[in-house]
């Protein structure tokens, strides 16, 4: 029987009480699972020599396929569920806000995140990150949140932005990762993290002293947030440019303001004189009116063609392909300039296009990728905890939320992912194992809903389609074949309900050995 939302949240607030006496995160996962995060009674994985057109989609456009996504996508329709996900208010994400809103730095003010210690503020904000990756039913929207994140990259480790990343994470990534990208650029120009980070607070020109603009912030705009290190912008460019953006600063340590968490102009730090940027003039102002040379700023450089193509590009070398087709950064820089930055417009052409479709397994994962697909493929119960195995082996993949040290962010090529395999060897072979602290799988409710628990080993090809959106190849079967034994042993009895003691049905030893072997397979690498 289908549970309504206003059961969902009683239950929830019922929950909040029970957790005193049987621990919050126990009476979260009880509770979610009850409404939907938990393994349906039957699966029908694709069997077809190539991958599944919709298990691609799953893979590339969300965190891949949580049990019993794949067929609720068929019943729907592709581009039904494209525009779902174009529109992520209108999904109902109770069931991961369940999880996450325990993290109070999360939603704190910049002035409070200064009370927090720093361990506290960066154990929350990746735990908060890889929680939503995984739970969060707005697949698409966490997507652009890591992708966005990645082009305007923020360093924890830089000065106080381990205190300014929420609000920044919220305020800028968040709040405009499906919307308008000069509205993003525009919230990014002025955030305080990022104020931080590229040293945009210490712009300033005062009158009667040799003071030049500092340019980090300038150089950056231009190389990696808008036209691109080839998008035709000169030296004289980004000393134009660091002019219209002098004067703005952050303090959070101000006294007597009303405003300490937000960035404030300070007009006799400004050079209001004339610039002339990429070949547009900004006019020459009254100091007390030139906090507007911002805005004109993010105008030239957001309306730039090189902009729009150097965006193109990102966006289908994330979803298609390192070397994207020509012709499809093409159409999808002219829908960037047709709808003035528009982000879903150009996403609904990426995910609809042949290109998209016909680069199915191409890309290798990324470390987040690869184990939000792993977590997600096999239904798994976790609240990520703090210094937990999730988030060390996130680190030892090189994959560390917010922690890449220049501001170019994680790459998307395979070269610098190719050292730390191991890394996700181990992570396989240690979560189907059960020892990853905190992490629980329900490996008998999925291998029954696959019709291959252990009294039917040689149903092994089904956990390989379901794993990998495809039927395993000749060359696949025949080096895996011979490792699966035949067993008579009978299958567990399933726990009954009046005997809570005794363990929970479990797959065998050799059946988690050939499904660590799936997760740590080639194909599995890649979406």
């Amino acid at each position: 029987m289908p549970h309504s939302r206003r059961q969902l949240l009683q239950s929830l607030a019922l929950g909040s009480g029970a957790a005193l006496f049987t621990g919050c995160e126990q009476a979260v996962t009880r509770i979610t699972q009850q409404f939907g995060q938990s393994v349906p009674a039957q699966l029908n994985p694709p069997a077809n020599a190539e991958i599944d057109p919709d298990f691609h989609l799953l893979s590339r456009a969300a965190y891949g396929a949580w049990p019993g996504e794949l067929e609720r996508l068929k019943a729907m329709g592709r581009e039904a569920w494209i525009e779902e996900q174009l529109d992520p208010e209108s999904i109902d994400d109770t069931l991961c806000e369940a999880r996450v809103n325990w993290f109070e730095s999360i939603r704190t003010s910049i002035s409070d995140a200064y009370d927090y210690r720093k361990e506290v503020l960066r154990d929350e904000l990746t735990r908060h990150a890889l929680l939503r990756a995984l739970y969060s039913q707005r697949q698409l929207f966490e997507v652009m949140v890591e992708f966005w994140g990645d082009h305007l990259n923020i360093d924890l480790e830089k000065g106080d932005c381990v205190y300014l990343k929420p609000t920044d994470d919220s305020a800028v990534i968040r709040r405009h990762a499906l919307g308008n990208f000069h509205d993003l650029i525009r919230a990014s120009a002025t955030s305080p993290a990022m104020l931080v980070y590229l040293d945009g607070k210490s712009n300033k020109v005062r009158k009667n002293t040799d003071d030049k603009p500092n340019e980090n912030y300038a150089r950056e705009l231009m190389e990696l947030h808008t036209l691109g290190v080839h998008g035709g912008y000169t030296q004289e460019d980004v000393s134009e440019a660091a002019r219209c953006l002098s004067g703005w600063t952050f303090e959070p340590k101000r006294l007597l303001a009303l405003n300490v968490d937000e960035p404030f102009f300070r007009p006799e730090w400004h050079d209001a004189g004339e610039k002339v940027v990429l070949g547009i003039t900004v006019s020459a102002k009254a100091k007390d009116e030139s906090a507007s040379d911002l805005d004109a700023l993010v105008r030239i450089v957001c309306s730039h063609p090189s902009t729009a193509k150097f965006i193109a590009t990102k966006l289908c070398r994330r979803f298609v392909a390192y070397e994207p087709p020509a012709e499809l950064i093409e159409r999808v820089a002219a829908e960037f300039s047709r709808t003035a930055g528009a982000i879903k417009p150009m996403l609904r052409i990426i995910l609809n296009s042949e290109e998209f479709a016909s680069a199915r397994g191409t890309l290798l994962k990324r470390p987040l990728r690869y184990m939000v697909t792993a977590l997600r493929a096999l239904g798994a119960d976790t609240h990520a905890h703090a210094n937990g195995p999730l988030v060390q082996y996130l680190g030892r993949m090189g994959h560390g939320f917010f922690q890449y040290p220049t501001p170019d962010g994680y790459p998307d090529e395979e070269a610098p992912w190719m050292g730390t395999l191991m890394w996700r060897w181990n992570f396989a072979l240690g979560l189907v194992d059960g020892k990853l602290y905190g992490v629980s799988l329900p490996l008998w409710q999925l291998g029954k809903a696959l019709q291959a628990t252990p009294d039917n080993l040689a149903a092994w090809p089904r956990w390989f389609e379901h794993l990998h959106g495809r039927a395993p190849s000749e060359a696949e079967y025949a080096a895996i074949a011979p490792l699966v034994i035949e067993t008579s042993e009978s299958a567990p009895e399933l726990e009954h309900p009046k005997r809570p003691r005794k363990p929970s049905p479990d797959l065998d030893a050799q059946h988690k050995e050939l499904l660590g072997m799936l997760l740590a397979s080639p194909a599995f690498q890649r979406c």
